[in-house]
């Protein structure tokens, strides 16, 4: 059983950084198969955001490429997410997510990925 826990959502401006963790608990990050970030606005369905593979093979929607980095730290046991040059279509609720075997995409299927935290509030502001 994986458990997981978001941390480090917030409120910034426009050009603003924030930097969300995915804390693990019950596996150890380096195992895992793959590891992703979504998010989801109100009114919207929930999109794949960036994901990492065991081997560290990243992915990247194209919304976010070259300012937003995923990454994970072996030390703390989680999953990081760099955000970088921030717009205020970057607002939602962020959520990780985590597989234990299979494939790895940003795939936004519920049913796709066996574990998912309760998420975290990113707002941008203009």
């Amino acid at each position: 059983q994986v458990q997981l826990a978001e941390s480090g959502g917030g409120s910034v401006q426009t050009g603003g950084s924030l930097r969300l963790s995915c804390a693990a608990s019950g596996y150890l990050v380096r195992n895992l198969k793959c590891l992703g970030w979504f998010r989801q606005a109100p009114g919207t369905e929930r999109e794949g955001v960036a994901a990492i593979s065991l081997n560290g093979t990243t992915i990247y929607a194209d919304s976010v490429k070259g300012r937003f980095t995923v990454s994970k730290d072996n030390a703390k046991n989680t999953l990081d997410l760099q955000m970088n040059s921030l717009k205020p279509e970057d607002t939602a609720m962020y959520y990780c997510a985590a597989k234990v075997g299979g494939s790895c995409s940003l795939l936004a299927r519920y049913s796709y990925w066996g574990y998912w935290g309760q998420g975290t509030q990113v707002t941008v502001s203009s």
